[in-house]
């Protein structure tokens, strides 16, 4: 799963009782939206092989026999509890993210899809992605993970050179990269690779051999990452040498080029899918809409008729799994205050390369447009947005000044 880093000036309130929060948050309040969006699962797996240099995602290094039972039981005990927040709502798509779950065995995952197929109504084209990171690839597992309703992989490949994955911390050789992607292509006939650029000491022809080699695949979907050094890593602390402004554009602009020469369309800052491979988890994510994160650290975005609820879980694995034999896994929830909800929202959407509509701001924010009219204003008069009455989108500007124009509308 993308991480979304959000602000927010609201008072965060002890978590109560999914029952108490449902009745609360039921009351009348500042919002009034007029639908509902639309609700994806989110299911969160805190374990990994190896923690990688780079990573600052809620993950912990596997050490001994898993308890992996004991965390099934917890998933389980954490979605009934939640059950009262999202009574009689669908659940469109589902994200089994980490961590690592294709670390998960094929019994523990045919069990979590049969609790989950159990408490909840899925769409019957429910888009169901597991992430799974080569080095854990067993061709009969993975037969099994689709047998249980998996039918979408996000595989971890980061790049399909020997040194660029010993620097990243990779436990993965290209080898196994490329057999991962075999396996995937064999069981699945919907994936995405994902991939890093602007590695340590990596050239520019190697970025686009690796480009290359991942269309060579024909994957119908594509996650080209910028390589960051995130706060709490230990990039952070002991930083590597990685290549500079000018060519890291260069990579950005080759990156361009080559997706769009292979018929992949950009639309997303790091996403491109072959015609109508969009993943639709993430979209949701984008579009502002709702989510249920379940499980050690996962958040949560849950909308009423008159408000918008955050939540995070409990991060350390054992934590968690205590809260939720006590009743309560969620350690923290807010409501999104007024103030902050438009740039919640354009945090968001502004990463969509094709904009959004202007009625969905007032359709997933209980608010008009011209809440955020005169920080439009400004960011149009900057060269950073096109606006319509039919359209709202980043201009190619826009893209390259993104963390400027996402901050504009902080308090707006």
């Amino acid at each position: 799963m993308i991480p979304i880093k959000v602000a927010g000036s609201a008072v965060k309130t002890e978590p109560r009782s999914p029952a108490a929060s449902a009745l609360q948050y039921l009351q009348p309040g500042a919002l009034n939206l007029a639908a509902l969006p639309p609700l994806s699962l989110y299911i969160h797996y805190p374990w990994c092989v190896k923690k990688c240099p780079y990573c600052d995602f809620n993950s912990h290094e596997a050490r001994g026999e898993l308890p992996e039972e004991e965390y099934l039981d917890a998933l389980r005990l954490d979605l009934e509890q939640s059950l009262p927040l999202i009574w009689g709502r669908k659940i469109y798509t589902i994200f089994i993210g980490g961590g690592t779950p294709s670390l998960m065995s094929a019994k523990g995952l045919d069990r979590l899809m049969s609790d989950v197929r159990t408490l909840l109504p899925l769409d019957v084209d429910a888009e169901v992605t597991m992430e799974a990171n080569p080095g854990t690839f067993e061709a009969e597992k993975f037969k099994s993970f689709r047998a249980s309703g998996i039918n979408r992989l996000s595989i971890g490949i980061q790049s399909f050179n020997g040194k660029h994955l010993k620097a990243l911390g990779r436990i993965h050789d290209d080898n196994e990269a490329r057999r991962a992607v075999e396996i995937a292509h064999a069981n699945f006939d919907n994936f995405n690779l994902d991939l890093m650029y602007a590695l340590p000491t990596q050239t520019l022809e190697e970025a686009r051999l690796d480009l290359e080699t991942a269309l060579s695949f024909a994957p119908p979907h594509l996650s080209l990452y910028h390589l960051t050094m995130e706060p709490n890593t230990l990039f952070a602390k002991y930083p590597p040498a990685l290549p500079d402004d000018d060519a890291s554009a260069d990579m950005q602009d080759m990156i361009a080029l080559g997706t769009a020469a292979a018929g992949y369309g950009h639309y997303e800052v790091s996403a491109y899918a072959q015609p109508g491979r969009r993943a639709k988890h993430n979209v949701n994510y984008w579009e502002f809409g709702d989510y249920l994160g379940i499980g050690a650290g996962a958040h949560s975005k849950i909308s009423f008729p008159h408000r918008v609820l955050r939540q995070a879980r409990y991060k350390q694995p054992k934590a968690f799994i205590e809260a939720a034999r006590a009743g309560n896994p969620v350690q923290e929830e807010r409501e999104i205050g007024r103030a902050d909800m438009g740039f919640e929202f354009m945090l968001n959407t502004l990463r969509l390369t094709g904009g959004f509509s202007p009625n969905l701001f007032g359709e997933r924010t209980g608010m008009g447009i011209n809440a955020i009219e005169q920080t439009l204003n400004a960011a149009e008069a900057k060269g950073l947005i096109y606006r319509d009455h039919k359209i709202i989108r980043p201009t190619e500007l826009g893209q390259r000044f993104l963390n400027d124009l996402q901050e504009m509308f902080l308090g707006a």
